[in-house]
């Protein structure tokens, strides 16, 4: 895939910036288009604009066919259900009448492997030309499947890998068993074809939610990535939906240390790239835990903060009954902790395909203002502060903003990632 680093701009005699068409279609930005720019030192970036809508989470089902320790399905009381073929149908009408096709990725609160026509949906969505991602706990992931799924046309493969070890996956994976659920993905890489520069298709990604119970397996991991031809990893902080769960999370330091915070008002660190060995660990380690804005290799440490990458990325997400949310972590009511806290994330619905065209929803002007306010970022900072009662749900802040806010969202601070 052309990741543009051979794209070259020019500025017109009117002062203009002209990119080439394909960047342009590419990252949206048609004529008319507002767009935010960063200054950032040398650098000067152009924000997606909200109005392209360039990836589409799909979520099948939210049933699951097994009882993970970390999984949201341990507490809530949502609908169970599978997204019948009417959903879906509407769904593949909305990608059709788009000018250039989002990439769609199956995955949601459920595992998209255990809805029956699964692989239609795979050939039927990747038909309309887009990529077409998938995730999946890996344990259903049979070689007549794997064969179903290269066939249809799957670009990139997830497998959720929360261990190394059998003792370690079983641990957080209950009712699986690792052996199994490697055998399974290595099925799937032998049956893989030779793609462009002759590098096999589909890809293979690993999805690992980090935990102090599963952390020291993260080396064995990615080499047991490399001998299962893994080319793209996601490392994810774990998001306690139990009481129990918060002793796991490695992330509390992150949040309330200014190291991670770009301000005008702390100094600023530039450190350069440094071995990391016995005489430079201890060091480097406390002058991460100071009060400096830090850089490293001229990557600011805290340039996720205050960036949804659901917004940033043009995204959308449909629930298995059809209702469209900006994001994953709005696409179903949950209480989730935050520090010590419980904290309510309540849906935020902006409809359904089955009622509204998925066109008119992603433009409607409700929607795009909120994808406005949140690439803004002008949200009250709950991830660091969550000292009052509005802390405890995305309801209002103390800054005025209504339902839904986002001050609370660990994924705006670069702490929980999806792939």
């Amino acid at each position: 895939m052309n990741l543009g680093r051979d794209w070259q701009a020019q500025v017109d005699e009117k002062g203009r910036l002209v990119l080439p068409p394909e960047a342009a279609a590419r990252y949206g930005l048609l004529p008319g288009a507002q767009v935010r720019l960063d200054a950032n030192g040398d650098d000067l970036r152009l924000r997606r604009p909200v109005t392209q809508l360039a990836k589409l989470y799909v979520e099948p089902t939210n049933r699951c066919n097994l009882a993970c320790r970390t999984c949201v399905r341990n507490v809530w009381d949502e609908p169970l259900g599978v997204m019948d073929d009417t959903t879906f149908e509407h769904i593949l009408r909305g990608l059709h009448v788009a000018s250039s096709p989002p990439n769609v990725f199956f995955g949601g609160f459920g595992e998209p492997l255990a809805h029956p026509d699964i692989v239609g949906m795979v050939a039927q969505t990747k038909a309309l030309g887009g990529r077409v991602e998938l995730i999946t706990n890996g344990t259903m992931l049979s070689e007549p499947l794997s064969r179903q799924l290269i066939t249809a046309g799957l670009d990139t493969l997830w497998v959720s890998l929360d261990g190394a070890r059998p003792e370690s996956y079983a641990d957080v994976r209950l009712g699986a068993e690792l052996p199994q659920v490697l055998d399974n993905i290595a099925h799937f890489r032998d049956a893989r074809r030779p793609g462009l520069n002759r590098v096999p298709t589909p890809h293979i990604g690993i999805a690992f939610v980090a935990m102090r119970r599963n952390i020291a397996d993260l080396p064995d991991l990615l080499r047991l990535g490399r001998h299962l031809g893994v080319s793209h990893y996601s490392v994810s902080n774990v998001l306690p939906y139990t009481k129990e769960m918060c002793s796991e999370v490695l992330c509390n330091g992150s949040l309330t240390q200014i190291t991670y915070l770009p301000s005008i008002w702390v100094p600023h660190l530039n450190l350069p790239k440094i071995d990391l060995q016995a005489d430079t660990r201890e060091a480097l380690y406390r002058v991460l835990r100071g009060r400096e804005n830090v850089s490293y290799a001229g990557m600011n440490l805290g340039a996720a903060n205050d960036r949804c990458p659901f917004i940033e990325g043009g995204s959308a997400a449909i629930g298995w009954d059809g209702g469209l949310s900006p994001c994953l972590p709005l696409l179903h009511s949950h209480t989730s902790y935050l520090g010590e806290r419980p904290r309510l994330s309540r849906r935020y619905e902006v409809g359904n395909v089955n009622q509204v065209a998925l066109s008119e929803l992603w433009q409607a002007a409700g929607h795009i203002a909120f994808r406005q306010r949140v690439q803004a970022f002008d949200f009250a900072p709950c991830t660091f502060c969550g000292g009052c009662e509005m802390a405890e749900a995305n309801q209002e802040d103390c800054f005025g903003n209504e339902f839904p806010t986002c001050g609370g969202c660990l994924w705006a601070q670069g702490v929980i990632q999806c792939p």
